[in-house]
């Protein structure tokens, strides 16, 4: 451990990798703002993906596209190592609550290698259907002993990254990870964190319901993903108004992120 710890150190204490890191903030803004134009053009009655593998094909049909794909993959690889070298240095008088931040730590660098993946399929001239990937994990889970119950915890839990967020929002949690200036811009970019955290929030929350869903009409079908989900809140009264709302909020997060590239504490 002391080997690793060691390696996380150095990672952390280079400005050289510190820079690629925040980059990595950058791209993941990107991404979210681009899945969060496409779902307020589906509330407004077009077609699209809104998830990771529509913004990537976004992206690859700019002219450079793979190349900017490539560096998607680069810079959310970079943040997933960030992540992962805290994760390891990580302290905290109580273990229970040292551990808990590690397996945060963890969560959050898998989901960023996941993406970083895909852009680089992407990048490749690949295809990668998060939505197929979705309902293939429900029908595995389902399958498995006890899978009815699996899948239920899997969806509440990410109910509960959901719920993570719109609190985080509400009481404005996300300051502790930033070294906000004075002002005007301290106030815009809280703006951004309240509302961002609140409409990903969302969106994030009602993924895990589609996972339960599934898991109690044992339909792995409706285990569809982030486009599902957002698709979903059209057949609300008014869901065109709300996937609007949570599109929006959803990009507002995507310049949150890009702002946390330069006030990030790293």
């Amino acid at each position: 451990m002391s080997t690793v710890k060691h390696a996380a150190r150095v990672a952390k204490g280079s400005s050289a990798f510190r820079r690629i890191a925040r980059a990595g903030f950058v791209v993941l803004g990107l991404i979210h703002v681009i899945i969060g134009s496409i779902a307020i053009s589906i509330a407004a009655g077009a077609s699209g993906d809104a998830d990771q593998d529509g913004a990537m094909e976004q992206i690859r049909q700019n002219p450079v596209g793979g190349l900017l794909l490539l560096l998607v993959a680069v810079g959310l690889l970079a943040l997933a190592v960030w992540q992962i070298a805290s994760a390891f240095l990580a302290t905290d008088p109580a273990e229970t609550k040292k551990w808990g931040q590690r397996i945060k730590l963890f969560g959050i660098a898998l989901a960023y290698l996941v993406v970083a993946g895909m852009a680089f399929i992407y990048a490749l001239g690949g295809n990668a259907d998060s939505e197929t990937a979705s309902k293939t994990l429900s029908a595995v889970v389902l399958s498995a002993p006890g899978g009815v119950v699996l899948l239920v915890i899997i969806g509440l839990s990410v109910v509960g990254v959901g719920v993570g967020f719109v609190v985080g929002g509400f009481t404005r949690g996300f300051e502790k990870l930033l070294d906000l200036p004075s002002g005007v811009a301290r106030r815009g970019i809280v703006t951004l964190g309240i509302v961002g955290y609140f409409g990903k929030g969302i969106a994030v929350a009602v993924t895990g319901v589609l996972f339960v869903v599934a898991a109690v009409t044992q339909d792995p079908e409706k285990g569809a993903g982030l486009d599902a989900a957002l698709h979903s809140l059209l057949e609300l009264p008014l869901g065109g108004l709300v996937l609007g709302a949570v599109g929006a909020g959803f990009a507002v997060y995507g310049v949150f992120c890009i702002a946390r590239a330069r006030f990030a504490r790293m």
